[in-house]
């Protein structure tokens, strides 16, 4: 039985879900999950740890904010295959680029997979 767009996009969150528990250690409060043609755009909320979120708050933006975004940019970048492999798992197509950006002040980040191709699961 073909998926739904929109159970297509459940799937994704759930996995990306259990990415961020498994390999960051914490999941997100929130996500949802957006295929429009050849991209997913995947949107978390409430990434950061207490941790963070303290150090977010320092008055010194390279010690605090940035550190956060490159720490986490860098967390992701290692654990980008088992990201591409979920995509490909999921609408069977593979992942092109990946672009992310985390708010240190929002505690949101996004994540866009850019596909080689419109996936086929994919209904129209």
């Amino acid at each position: 039985m073909e998926k739904t767009r929109g159970q297509l996009e459940a799937q994704i969150s759930d996995a990306v879900i259990r990415f961020e528990k498994e390999y960051m250690g914490r999941g997100p409060l929130e996500t949802k999950t957006y295929i429009l043609d050849d991209l997913v755009v995947v949107r978390l909320k409430g990434v950061l740890t207490r941790a963070e979120c303290q150090l977010a708050e320092s008055t010194d933006a390279y010690n605090g904010r940035d550190l956060i975004k490159r720490m986490r940019h860098a967390l992701l970048e290692k654990g980008r295959p088992m990201l591409d492999a979920i995509i490909h798992d999921i609408l069977g197509t593979r992942v092109k680029s990946l672009h992310t950006d985390l708010s240190t002040i929002t505690g949101e980040r996004i994540i866009i997979f850019s596909l080689e191709s419109r996936p086929e699961a994919l209904p129209e």
